[in-house]
C-alpha cells in the first residue's frame, strides 16, 4: 500500500479536511499518477451530501483529474513514466457486458466510480482531492502537453459530458444551437458549438453573463426571462442543450425548436420535469439524454480540444480554499470552474 494525502469529508455534516489514506500497490496493468490539477464539479457537493444515493465515508472527492505518471506496472504498456494523463468520473467497469463493449463503459452496470464507489475487491475508491492515484492504464487518457493543464481538468467531466451528445446528434455547420445556462457545463458547450461551426445562442437567467457568452464565441444571447426576447426566437433552433442542474420549467425552451428539433439534457434537476404533450407532439420535437461518454470519446474530445485549443475558463484555488469554494460553487459564484493546485497540498 501506498502513503497519500487529500482532503476528505468524514460525514455529511462535516467540512472537508485533511486525511491520510492508502492506496493499493501498482498493479502489471496500474498506473500511479503524481496529481497536478483536479478540478471541482458540483457532483462533488451531490455527493457529499448524500442528495442522490447514500454516501460512503470518509469520502475524497474530485473526479476531472490530471497528472503525471510516475509509475508503470510491469504488464502497462500505454504509458510511460512523465506522461501526462487524465482520470475522469469512473476507473473500471466490467469489461464484457453490452455498454463496455459499444464504448459506454460509463453505463456499465458494474461501473467503479473515481470515489464513492467500490472497486472489485469491494474496496472504498478515492478521488482527485490527494496527491496520487492508482489507475489501470485502459482507463487512464492521455493528455496533450500544448493545453493549459490546470484549464483542461475540468474537460475530463464538463468537456465529455456536453461533447459527447454535441457529437452524437452531428450538431455541425448549417445548424443552430441553444446553449442553456453558462456555468461550468454550458461555458464549455458554447466553445464546442462554435468550434463544430454552430451558430450559438446562450439562454440565461442572469443578463449580465451577455459579455462573457460573446467573448468565449457565442453569437446572440437571451436572457430567458424576458418573455419579449424568448418570443423573438420561437421556432428557431435546430438543437438546444440544456446545462442546468437547478430545477426550471423546460416547456418554453421546447416551443422554440423547430420541426424535428432535439432538446438535449444533460443537468440533474432534482424535481421531475412537467412537459406538455401538445410541446412534444406538434413539431415532431425529440427529448433526449446525455450521461456521460465513453473512454474512446473521452480521448477523442482531449484530442479535439488540443486541436483547436479548447479549455475550460477557470479559477485556481489552494486545496486549504475548498470548503469556501464548494460554498461559492453551490451559490453560482465562479466562472467557470474551480481547478484546485494540488501542489498546495
Amino acid at each position: 500500500m501506498t502513503a497519500t494525502k487529500g482532503y476528505a469529508a468524514l460525514n455529511t455534516n462535516e467540512k472537508l479536511a485533511p486525511w491520510n489514506f492508502e492506496r493499493r500497490e501498482v498493479g502489471n496493468h496500474d498506473v500511479q499518477i503524481e496529481i497536478l490539477y483536479c478540478g471541482v464539479c458540483h457532483t462533488d457537493i451531490h455527493n457529499i451530501k448524500n442528495e442522490w444515493f447514500p454516501g460512503i465515508f470518509p469520502m475524497i472527492p474530485g473526479h476531472e483529474i490530471v497528472g503525471r505518471v510516475v509509475k508503470v506496472g510491469d504488464n502497462a504498456k500505454k504509458f510511460k513514466i512523465g506522461d501526462i494523463v487524465g482520470v475522469g468520473t469512473y476507473v473500471d467497469s466490467c469489461r464484457e457486458c453490452e455498454d463496455c463493449k459499444n464504448g459506454h463503459e460509463v453505463f456499465c452496470l458494474q461501473n467503479v466510480q473515481t470515489y464513492n464507489s467500490r472497486d472489485k475487491n469491494g474496496l472504498p475508491t478515492y478521488g482527485g482531492y490527494s496527491n496520487y492515484i492508482v489507475v489501470d492504464e485502459d482507463y487512464t487518457l492521455r493528455i496533450s502537453e500544448k493545453l493549459n493543464l490546470a484549464a483542461t481538468a475540468p474537460l475530463l467531466c464538463a468537456g465529455v459530458t456536453t461533447y459527447s451528445p454535441l457529437r452524437k446528434w452531428k450538431v455541425g455547420k448549417g445548424h443552430k444551437l441553444g446553449v442553456i445556462g453558462l456555468g461550468g457545463l454550458g461555458h464549455i458547450a458554447v466553445k464546442f458549438g462554435v468550434a463544430l461551426g454552430a451558430e450559438v445562442t446562450v439562454f440565461s437567467t442572469s443578463p449580465e453573463k451577455e459579455a462573457d457568452a460573446k467573448k468565449i464565441g457565442a453569437h446572440h444571447f437571451i436572457a430567458s426571462k424576458d418573455q419579449e426576447q424568448m418570443k423573438s426566437v420561437f421556432h428557431s433552433f435546430d438543437f438546444i442543450i440544456d446545462t442546468v442542474s437547478a430545477n426550471h420549467n423546460i416547456n418554453p425552451y421546447i416551443e422554440i425548436l423547430r420541426t424535428n428539433g432535439v432538446y438535449i439534457n444533460v443537468g440533474l434537476p432534482s424535481k421531475p420535469w412537467e412537459i406538455s404533450s401538445f410541446s412534444v407532439v406538434v413539431g415532431n420535437k425529440v427529448i433526449t439524454g446525455s450521461g456521460h461518454g465513453g473512454l474512446d470519446e473521452a480521448q477523442e474530445m482531449l484530442d479535439f480540444c488540443a486541436e483547436n485549443n479548447i479549455v475550460s475558463d477557470i479559477e485556481i484555488i489552494d486545496i486549504k480554499n475548498i470548503n469556501e469554494a464548494l460554498e461559492r460553487l453551490e451559490r453560482g459564484d465562479v466562472r467557470y470552474r474551480f481547478v484546485i493546485d494540488m501542489a498546495t497540498l
